[in-house]
C-alpha cells in the first residue's frame, strides 16, 4: 500500500514575544497577592467584612430577605451573590454565608439560618436544603445605605453598583471577629462582647486621648461564643497594645457525682472553635498512650435541651482536679488562640492593636453619619424649596390656572410662571407636574406646619453639621441604641492565672499515686477590690510579702485550710456560701500577688450585681464569726457544720442594711467599728454573745443623725499593739475630690462598751462630710479603684487630727500580704 505525503501545514503562525520568565513570574505573583489581600482575605477595618461578607449582606437587603419576612434558599442567596457580585466559586460564597449563621463562631450572628447549618464537629447540609433571611444585627450593618453613606463602586462587570462599605452601626470586627489567610500574611481577630465594645468606643469618642489602661477597663478581654475560661491576660494585653499576642482557653467544667459510688467531670463549655468528638478523641488516645490515668468512661451527653455536656467518668480512690489538671495538659480542654490583628485601612494592610481598631471605626462612623446628615439636609432644603413654591401658588390658585390654561405648551407655562409668580424652575415644575385635583386638596394650614417642621429639622441638622462635639455625641447616642437592642452578657470568664494540683506536678504527669494527693496546705486570700487567690504552703510558713507592691495586694481576709477542703463565702447580703478551695486560681509561694487572682464574684453563685464577698472563713475555725452591719448592728455566730446546705444565712438584716465586714473573733480579739462621721468605736469580742444562725444580732454602735458604717474589722488580739488606723475623708457634694487621709495608731483609741457611740478618729476640714472608707490593722495597705497602689500619710497623727491632702482617689484599704494577717472584711 502506498502512502499518501504529508501536506503541507498552512496554518498561519502568531506573533511570539520574549519575556524575562522571572519578571513575568513576579509581575504575575504580586497581582495573585494583590487579589487575595485585597479582595478575599482580610476584612475592612471599618465594617469589619471580608468582600464576600459584604456582598452577601448587601445582595441579601436587595433581595428583601428581611428579619420579619420568610427565608428563603441558600441556594438562591449564593446564586444571586455569585452572579451579580462575587464572580468566585459557589463554595466559598456558601461556605461564608453558613459561618455568619453559626452562633457557636460569630458572637453575633447576622445571618439567620433554617435547617442544618452544623456544629463544631460536623459540617452543614447543602445549600439546597438549608434557608437563610438576615438576622436583625445585619440590618444595622446596612442601614440607611440609600442616604449616601458610602462609596459605591462597580461591580466585576460594570453592571451594577455595590457599596464599597457597609455603614456598619456596630464594631463588626471587634465583636465577632476574623479569619483569614492571605498571600504573605494572615489575620486571626478573637470576638469580643458588643456591650463592652461600645461602652469603650463611647469612653473614646468622650476622651479622644484615651489611654489603652483606660479602655481596658471597658474591654477587659475577648468575648469567646462558646464560653469558657481565659487563663492569663498578658497575652490579651499584648494583643490589644501591639495587635499581637495569644492567650489560653480553658472549658467550664464541674466536679459532680455521675454514680452512686463515682465522682466526674462535667464539661459544660469548650474552648473556641473545639468540637467534643475532638475532645473524646484526645481522652482516648491519651488513656491508651498511659499519658492520662484516672479515666473510667467518657461519654457526649450534649442535646438541645440540656446543652453541651460530656461527662468523664473517675476511676474510684483518683482526685478528679489531679485528673482534670491532666486533662488540661493533654487534651484540647486546653487551647491556645493566637491573636493577629490584622485588616485593611485605607486600603492597605496594617496590624492594629485595640486603640487603633476603635479609632478607625469611630472615624468611619463619625463620617457615615455627616454624610448621613448632608444628604438629609439636603433633602429637606429641596423639599422646603418646594412647598414655599406651593404656598405662594396656593394663595392665587385661580391665577394658576389661568396661566397655565393659556399658555402654549409646558415650556411657556413654565415660564410665565416663574415670571408671574417669582419662582424658581424647580418649584414651576414640580407646580406643573402635580395634578390639578391634589393642588386643590392642599390646605395652606398643612404646607405651613410641614415647612414650620423642616426648618426646625434643617436647623437640627445645621447645628449638627457645624459642631464636631455634637456630631461625636451623635454617634455615641446611635452605638448606645444598638448596645440596648443587641447586647448580652458576658459568656467568657477571665482569669489572670489558672487551677494547679501541686502534688501531681511535683510527680509527674504519669504517676497514678501522684493524682490521689492532690490535698496540701494552703492559704485562701481576698483582696480589698474583691480579688480571691489560693497559696499553697505550710501552716506555718509566713507569706512572702511582694519584692514591689502590685495591683490589688491589699488584703481583707484570709483563711488556713486545705486544697480539698471547703471554706465559706460570706456576702453583704449576710449569706454565706460553700466555695471549693480547688477551684480557685492558685499563686506560687514565692511570688504571692493578688492581681493574678480573679474576681470572687466570678466563683461564687451570687444573685446580681449588688451582692459582693465581703470576707472568707473557715469551716472549721473554733472562733465565732464577728459580723457588723452598715447600721451599727454586731453578732457573733458559730458557722458549724453545714451539713447539706450550700448556702444558707449568718443574720437576719433588717431592711436597708448590709453586711460591712465578717471575720473570726476569739473572746480576747477587738471588735472595731468606724463611721461615715468619723466615729470609732472598739470592744472586746467577749462584750458579745455568740447567737445562732437565725439570730438578728444586737446593738454595736450608736449612729447619730444619717450617719453609718463605713468600716467594721475584727482586730486579733497579738495585732492589738502594733495596729493602725487609716481614715480617708471625702466630700460627697465632689466624687472627683482625692480628699485627704490620715493614719494613727490604734493606742490612741480608748475602748468603750458596746452600744455607745465612740470617739472621734478625723477632723473634717472645709469641703469634707464623710469618711470615705477606713481601716484598722500592722501595715495598712491603700488602693486605687484600678487596683494600683495609692501612698498613705506617714503615721503617728493624732487622734482626733485632720487629714493630709492625697493626690489620686483612694479605692480601697486593706492589709499587707504577708506574715502579718488580716482576719476581717
Amino acid at each position: 500500500m502506498s502512502r499518501t505525503p504529508a501536506e503541507p501545514d498552512h496554518t498561519p503562525v502568531g506573533r511570539i514575544e520574549e519575556v524575562d520568565v522571572s519578571q513575568e513570574m513576579s509581575t504575575s505573583f504580586l497581582e495573585y497577592a494583590y487579589s487575595v489581600i485585597y479582595s478575599r482575605a482580610l476584612p475592612d477595618a471599618r465594617d469589619g467584612l471580608k468582600p464576600v461578607q459584604r456582598r452577601i449582606l448587601f445582595q441579601m437587603r436587595e433581595m428583601g430577605l428581611r428579619p420579619d419576612r420568610g427565608h428563603v434558599k441558600s441556594a438562591r442567596v449564593v446564586g444571586d451573590v455569585m452572579g451579580k457580585l462575587h464572580p468566585h466559586g459557589d463554595t466559598a460564597i456558601y461556605d461564608a454565608l453558613v459561618r455568619m449563621a453559626q452562633s457557636f463562631v460569630q458572637r453575633l450572628a447576622t445571618v439567620d439560618g433554617h435547617g442544618n447549618f452544623g456544629s463544631l464537629d460536623d459540617g452543614p447540609a447543602a445549600p439546597r436544603y438549608t434557608e437563610a433571611r438576615l438576622a436583625e444585627a445585619a440590618m444595622a450593618m446596612t442601614d440607611d445605605l440609600d442616604e449616601d453613606v458610602v462609596e459605591f463602586v462597580p461591580n466585576y462587570d460594570n453592571s451594577i453598583m455595590q457599596p464599597e462599605v457597609l455603614p456598619a452601626a456596630w464594631p463588626h470586627l471587634l465583636v465577632n471577629g476574623a479569619s483569614g489567610i492571605a498571600v504573605g500574611m494572615a489575620t486571626n481577630m478573637a470576638p469580643h462582647n458588643l456591650g463592652e465594645v461600645i461602652a469603650g468606643a463611647r469612653h473614646l469618642l468622650d476622651h479622644p486621648e484615651a489611654t489603652l489602661e483606660e479602655i481596658m477597663a471597658f474591654v477587659p478581654g475577648p468575648d469567646l461564643p462558646t464560653g469558657g475560661t481565659i487563663v492569663g491576660l498578658d497575652g490579651v494585653r499584648d494583643a490589644y497594645a501591639t495587635g499581637r499576642g495569644s492567650f489560653r482557653t480553658r472549658a467550664t467544667t464541674s466536679i459532680e457525682r455521675v454514680t452512686a459510688r463515682k465522682s466526674g467531670i462535667v464539661v459544660t463549655e469548650l474552648p473556641y472553635m473545639v468540637g467534643p468528638e475532638k475532645v473524646i478523641e484526645k481522652i482516648k488516645q491519651g488513656v491508651q498512650s498511659k499519658k492520662l490515668a484516672g479515666i473510667a468512661d467518657v461519654a457526649d451527653l450534649t442535646d438541645r435541651k440540656h446543652g453541651m455536656r460530656l461527662v468523664i467518668e473517675i476511676k474510684t480512690g483518683f482526685a478528679p482536679e489531679a485528673v482534670l489538671e491532666q486533662l488540661y495538659r493533654h487534651t484540647p480542654l486546653e487551647d491556645t488562640f493566637h491573636i493577629n490583628n490584622v485588616a485593611l485601612v485605607d486600603g492597605g494592610p496594617q496590624t492594629l492593636g485595640l486603640l487603633e481598631l476603635l479609632r478607625v471605626y469611630l472615624g468611619h462612623r463619625v463620617s457615615v453619619v455627616r454624610r448621613r446628615s448632608e444628604y438629609r439636609l439636603a433633602r429637606r432644603r429641596e423639599r422646603l424649596h418646594l412647598v414655599e413654591g406651593l404656598l405662594i401658588a396656593i394663595l392665587d390658585i385661580d391665577e394658576v390656572i389661568q396661566v397655565i390654561r393659556t399658555s402654549d405648551d409646558a415650556e411657556a407655562a413654565r415660564a410665565r410662571l416663574r415670571q408671574v409668580f417669582d419662582l424658581s424652575e424647580p418649584q414651576a415644575e414640580y407646580i406643573l407636574e402635580l395634578r390639578l385635583r391634589r393642588l386643590t386638596k392642599f390646605s395652606r394650614l398643612e404646607l405651613e406646619a410641614e415647612a414650620d417642621e423642616l426648618r426646625r429639622e434643617i436647623a437640627t441638622l445645621e447645628a449638627l453639621l457645624a459642631d464636631e462635639a455634637r456630631l461625636r455625641a451623635q454617634v455615641s447616642a446611635e452605638l448606645a441604641e444598638v448596645s440596648e437592642r443587641f447586647a448580652t452578657p458576658r459568656r467568657t470568664l477571665l482569669t489572670e492565672g489558672g487551677t494547679a494540683v501541686t502534688a501531681s506536678r511535683r510527680a509527674g504527669p504519669t504517676d497514678p499515686e501522684a493524682l490521689q494527693e492532690a490535698d496540701a496546705p494552703t492559704r485562701v486570700l481576698l483582696s480589698a477590690t474583691g480579688r480571691i487567690l489560693r497559696v499553697d504552703v505550710k501552716p506555718d510558713a509566713p507569706l512572702p510579702r511582694p519584692a514591689r507592691r502590685s495591683k490589688h495586694d491589699a488584703i481583707v481576709s484570709e483563711v488556713r485550710t486545705s486544697v480539698r477542703a471547703e471554706i465559706g463565702a460570706i456576702t453583704n447580703r449576710g449569706r454565706l456560701l460553700l466555695v471549693p478551695v480547688v477551684a480557685l486560681p492558685v499563686a506560687p509561694a514565692a511570688s504571692v500577688q493578688l492581681s493574678a487572682g480573679v474576681k470572687a464574684s466570678d466563683y461564687v453563685g451570687l444573685t446580681d450585681r449588688t451582692e459582693r464577698v465581703v470576707a472568707v472563713v473557715a469551716l472549721d475555725d473554733p472562733a465565732p464569726v464577728a459580723i457588723g452591719t452598715r447600721l451599727g448592728v454586731v453578732k457573733r455566730v458559730a458557722v458549724g457544720d453545714p451539713g447539706k446546705h450550700r448556702e444558707f444565712e449568718v443574720i437576719a438584716l433588717k431592711q436597708g442594711d448590709e453586711v460591712v465586714g465578717a471575720g473570726p473573733a476569739g473572746d480576747g480579739d477587738e471588735l472595731v467599728f468606724v463611721t461615715s462621721d468619723a466615729q470609732l468605736l472598739h470592744f472586746a469580742g467577749s462584750a458579745v454573745r455568740p447567737q445562732g444562725r437565725q439570730a438578728a444580732g444586737m446593738a454595736g454602735i450608736k449612729l447619730t443623725g444619717d450617719a453609718s458604717v463605713a468600716r467594721f474589722v475584727v482586730l486579733p488580739a497579738d495585732d492589738v499593739e502594733r495596729a493602725e488606723v487609716v481614715t480617708v475623708a471625702e466630700s460627697s457634694a465632689d466624687a472627683s475630690d482625692p480628699g485627704s487621709a490620715k493614719v494613727s495608731d490604734f493606742a490612741e483609741f480608748p475602748a468603750k462598751g458596746r452600744a455607745t457611740g465612740g470617739v472621734r478618729a478625723q477632723r473634717f476640714v472645709r469641703g469634707e462630710d464623710r469618711l470615705r472608707d477606713a481601716w484598722v490593722g500592722p501595715d495598712p495597705r491603700a488602693l486605687g479603684a484600678d487596683g494600683a497602689t495609692r501612698p498613705l500619710p506617714d503615721g503617728g497623727a493624732r487622734r482626733d487630727g485632720s487629714g493630709i491632702p492625697v493626690d489620686r482617689v483612694i479605692g480601697a484599704l486593706g492589709g499587707p500580704i504577708g506574715d502579718a494577717p488580716a482576719q476581717d472584711a
